[in-house]
């Protein structure tokens, strides 16, 4: 199955006789097997003993998919007549307020932020403001510019006891209320994407008003269900349409294509040959498209997040796990820390994605793109060759890995294709690595560590409660305390 993208790797400086062994080592591992288990309900989350099914929210052509006897094809599909739905009935909306935090924010906060750039918008009045920080600057920001009265919001967790989210969607309702705003009113204009519809209906959101989404799918996963309501909402169902079908074509090239054509295979397996060989701990990933500029935050989440472990499946320490991610746009990052890649002890392969198309319909734009490709072309070969000058200090080792992917253009079905080539290569890395990609129990402790530490907050007055915190973060209250009572007692 031929893959929507083109996947450039000349500039991999890896030997057809490592390629081999790389393809033995995936065969070995029983990739292949493994990859047919995830598009067919294996349970391949099996700490937590999960089906992992999100390339079945992008199955356009509703072929059956069971999961314990049951065709969860049939659920999905109600779950897209509900969008549908709601792209009419919230036309003449001018604001949406999508609350939502880590995979509930960064995927459908990337896609409308790229979209935006070049797709026209299916309901111009309409605006969709994404809050996901807890900070209380970036909720200010958006009441600035929302109408209260024409303004809905959508409150997004997969369990629905998100702390920041459910603070967040309280001091929204709290500010819609003070803006006027009926209590009456308010069960009208919330909306929940949640797999805990119970804790939706407790917390007040009428039964219509929710999309269900499953355990099935993780939360760095999820833009492709009704998560990613604000894509259809802000560029028409087509449109989000067209997005899950870029990654469906993915996916059937990932499932049919042979190892030595299979692009998330061959990003997988070019990444890990570098971590052996060059003990590689980081990889830039470089759009030459600005309308990209959130993938890298997107992929950080979806790497880090699945592959950054401790221990493999054995339970064991491993050796390698997921690499750091990060990147800005070309030609910004050129200015920025190209030196470092160019010239660093340390190996740091590359990923760039170039658009084949100009980005804009300016007079200028052909102009602008070609220049734009030519630095990508030429940082890509600069990387790989390397300058040797009189002087050490202006000399470039070169044999720094690159990719070069290319897109014909930047739509929701490039897009799409591109999101779920490296869902696929995270997928490929865990099996490389030996660990479940679909678990994230590392962030866990700072969850419960900060529960009584906000109670201290709120009660400084009571010692008792900060008497089980550790010294050091006592101190920082007791700190934290005396520097607000003295600014409050100022004249």
């Amino acid at each position: 199955m031929k893959s929507p993208l083109i996947l450039d790797q000349q500039f991999q400086n890896i030997s057809l006789q490592k390629w081999q062994s790389l393809f033995e080592l995936a065969k070995s591992l029983e990739l292949e097997k493994k990859r047919s288990e995830l598009f067919h309900a294996k349970k391949m989350n099996v700490r937590e003993d999960r089906a992992v099914l999100h390339t079945a929210l992008r199955n356009i052509k509703q072929s059956p998919i069971f999961l314990d006897n049951q065709n969860i094809t049939l659920e999905i599909t109600k779950v897209w007549e509900q969008i549908k739905v709601l792209c009419q009935a919230l036309e003449e909306v001018t604001d949406i307020i999508h609350i939502g935090i880590g995979g509930s924010d960064l995927g459908p906060r990337m896609v409308c932020d790229t979209l935006h750039h070049n797709t026209p918008s299916a309901h111009p009045k309409l605006k969709v403001h994404f809050l996901s920080n807890i900070d209380s600057a970036e909720a200010a920001a958006i009441f600035r510019q929302v109408k209260p009265h024409n303004t809905r919001i959508i409150v997004v967790s997969k369990t629905f006891a998100t702390s920041e989210t459910l603070q967040n969607t309280k001091s929204v309702i709290a500010w819609l209320i003070s803006q006027g705003v009926q209590r009456i009113d308010l069960n009208e204009r919330i909306y929940a994407v949640t797999a805990n519809t119970k804790a939706a209906i407790d917390f007040g959101i009428s039964t219509d008003h929710i999309l269900p989404f499953w355990d099935w799918v993780g939360g760095r996963f999820s833009v492709w269900s009704a998560v990613g309501l604000p894509i259809a909402l802000q560029f028409g169902f087509e449109t989000y349409h067209s997005f899950l079908a870029g990654a469906n074509a993915l996916d059937e090239h990932f499932l049919q294509a042979p190892l030595p054509e299979n692009q998330p295979l061959l990003l997988a397996l070019a990444l890990f040959a570098h971590q052996q060989q060059s003990h590689t701990t980081s990889q830039a990933v470089i759009p030459y498209a600005q309308a990209l500029n959130l993938f890298p935050s997107w992929l950080q989440q979806l790497e880090m997040e699945s592959n950054g472990k401790t221990c493999g499946n054995d339970d064991q320490p491993v050796s390698l796990s997921s690499v750091v991610i990060f990147g800005v746009p070309g030609t910004n990052a050129q200015h920025s820390f190209f030196q470092m890649l160019h010239q660093s002890p340390e190996i740091i392969p590359i990923d760039l994605i170039a658009i084949q198309e100009p980005m804009s319909n300016l007079p200028q734009a052909l102009q602008h793109h070609q220049q734009l490709l030519a630095n990508c072309l030429a940082q890509s070969e600069a990387f790989s060759t390397g300058y040797q000058a009189g002087e050490p200090n202006k000399s470039s080792t070169g044999n720094r890995p690159n990719n070069l992917i290319w897109l014909k253009k930047l739509d929701a079905f490039h897009l799409g294709a591109l999101m779920a080539l490296y869902e696929h290569r995270t997928f490929c890395l865990g099996i490389l690595y030996d660990i479940n990609s679909f678990d994230q129990p590392g962030v866990e402790l700072g969850k419960i560590l900060a529960k009584p530490i906000q109670l201290a907050l709120e009660n400084p007055q009571e010692p008792s409660l900060q008497s089980t915190l550790h010294p050091v973060t006592q101190a920082r209250l007791h700190w934290l305390y005396q520097a607000n009572t003295n600014k409050n007692s100022l004249p």
